[in-house]
């Protein structure tokens, strides 16, 4: 019995332990989560966009815009990573003036002449020891030379090519480029003595310069009887045709047949001429009145006064576009001539208001940027 009770409390024991030992714990099943897709561009090694962007590795772009490795553009943003997105000037590659050689020529506008000379001159101080030879002929001849006789590798302009300059180019197998240098305000000067006439309107300039009137009390019986006595540039000049298109709706015939009028493509001998009588009365770019202020007189147009405010604003009436053109097979064979154009274009905003004129937009000057690239590949 006494063996018998032994044996049982044991079992009585491990049947104990087991009842009272905790349950085994067991893992509750996990709600299962909605699958969710990923975008490509979280998971792919590259980025791809259609449409007007495709991009893959670093960056490509199709349409306006492609880059491969760094950075390809189109012509008017090749100049510059981020000109489009931010506003900033375009960069065109660096020119070092001690490396270039061989000579150039350049004739056209008398307007343009002194920031092209000025540009000339600090190419000639920062190293280039070649010949740059620049002829103030007045647009119409710059271009005579340089559409017919294709003697010049750039034409100075004080206003756009014509449809048939371009085709006097065209037959000499050369395709004018324009490039956007600037903006003048043409300049509408008296005699320093002329105190009764100060402010005119559109219509009474035009009556000034033309046969209109003869005295000066045609225009206001309150000025004097005086014949006027009239100083323009020649014919050949960018500034008598933008004057002829601005003010005579292009009809020359009134100003060419009005009596006391001495034409010349020489500005110096405008300022001369009007400085020397109290009647006189004259027009020409800013730069020469800027250069001659101490000598003359300039008339408000409209009530507005020309300076940078006001021709960059549109105000005035009389401001207009500057320009140079070339020719990307001169530019080829005379890299010298493109090494020019892209030093011009990098530093004219430098030099364009100490010379007397103002700047073109960012816009025009990053255009003009482009074409340079764009003809130079």
């Amino acid at each position: 019995m006494r063996r018998l009770t032994f044996m049982i409390v044991p079992l009585l024991l491990v049947f104990w332990l087991v009842a009272c030992a905790p349950a085994p714990a067991t893992e509750a099943p996990q709600a299962e989560a909605p699958a969710t897709e990923v975008p490509a561009a979280e998971v792919a090694p590259s980025e791809e966009v259609t449409g007007t962007e495709e991009m893959t590795g670093t960056t490509e772009m199709t349409g306006t815009e492609e880059m491969t490795g760094t950075t390809e553009m189109t012509a008017t943003e090749a100049t510059t990573e981020t000109a489009g997105a931010s506003g900033e000037m375009a960069e065109l590659p660096e020119v070092n003036p001690l490396e270039v050689t061989g000579d150039i020529i350049i004739a056209g506008s008398s307007t343009v002449f002194p920031l092209t000379e000025a540009i000339a001159e600090r190419f000639t101080d920062e190293g280039y020891a070649g010949n740059i030879t620049i002829d103030s002929v007045g647009t119409g001849a710059g271009f005579e030379r340089f559409c017919v006789a294709g003697e010049t590798d750039i034409s100075n302009a004080s206003r756009a090519i014509k449809e048939e300059e371009a085709a006097n180019c065209a037959t000499i197998n050369r395709t004018p480029i324009e490039f956007r240098v600037g903006t003048d305000a043409l300049a509408v000067v008296i005699n320093p003595a002329n105190d009764w006439a100060t402010d005119v309107t559109v219509e009474q300039l035009g009556q000034l310069f033309t046969l209109t009137a003869t005295m000066w009390s045609d225009i206001d019986p309150s000025w004097p009887a005086e014949p006027i006595q009239r100083f323009i540039p020649g014919t050949d000049s960018g500034t008598f045709d933008y004057f002829v298109e601005a003010v005579l709706e292009d009809n020359s015939e009134p100003m060419l047949s009005a009596p006391n009028t001495q034409l010349s493509e020489d500005d110096n001998v405008l300022v001369q001429g009007v400085e020397g009588s109290e009647f006189a009365i004259g027009f020409f770019g800013y730069a020469y009145y800027q250069e001659n202020a101490d000598r003359l007189g300039i008339l408000n147009i409209e009530g507005v006064e020309p300076n940078f405010d006001t021709v960059e604003g549109g105000e005035y009436a009389l401001a207009r576009p500057l320009f140079i053109y070339s020719d990307a097979t001169i530019m080829a064979e005379k890299p010298q001539v493109a090494a020019f154009i892209n030093f011009f274009l990098t530093n004219v905003n430098e030099e364009i208001e100490t010379v007397g004129y103002f700047p073109a937009s960012e816009d025009a000057l990053n255009a003009a940027k482009g074409a340079l690239s764009e003809a130079m590949q």
